[in-house]
């Protein structure tokens, strides 16, 4: 990929995966930095990357794994403050957080992952299993209970009160 493809590559694709990585991690300060950071990487391998290769495919799976590093980081970090005495970093709440990142919270850090492929980036189960390394059949089984958890946190109580629901 020559810097001119990379670059137009860049501007067509950078907020289409810093929101996938913002609805996988739930911070979208963490999603820019880490899609920042896996183009940084991907820009000193231009060359090797080509459109039909599906480079935004490798941002993403990059960009996961920068943050999954990332948050090892930090909670080595809080256990070593805890345990020096030291006080423990929480982060403010969020008063403009999105009602599905909020619900996607509760589900574990792969079933989000899974979840935010399939209904966010519109892959197919085959796909996401080759872009994250599980089987088809742990995929579907993370897809269906990510559904389940989600299900009751994305109920619309307006929907329900006029189809006569509780």
């Amino acid at each position: 990929m020559t810097a001119e493809e990379f670059e137009e590559f860049y501007a067509h694709a950078v907020r289409r995966l810093t929101g996938q990585l913002y609805v996988m991690l739930g911070d979208l300060h963490e999603a820019q930095d880490v899609v920042q950071e896996a183009f940084v990487k991907a820009w000193s391998r231009r060359g090797r990357l080509r459109r039909e290769a599906a480079p935004e495919a490798w941002i993403r799976t990059v960009a996961w794994r920068l943050a999954l590093r990332r948050r090892q980081g930090l909670f080595r970090a809080e256990r070593a403050w805890q345990r020096h005495g030291g006080a423990a970093v929480v982060d403010a709440p969020d008063p403009g957080s999105v009602v599905l990142v909020e619900a996607l919270k509760e589900l574990s850090p792969q079933q989000r992952r899974t979840v935010a492929l399939r209904y966010v980036c519109d892959l197919s189960v085959e796909q996401i299993a080759h872009e994250t390394g599980l089987s088809t059949g742990t995929v579907k089984t993370h897809l269906s209970r990510g559904r389940a958890a989600l299900a009751p946190r994305l109920r619309d109580p307006h929907t329900e009160e006029a189809h006569g629901g509780s």
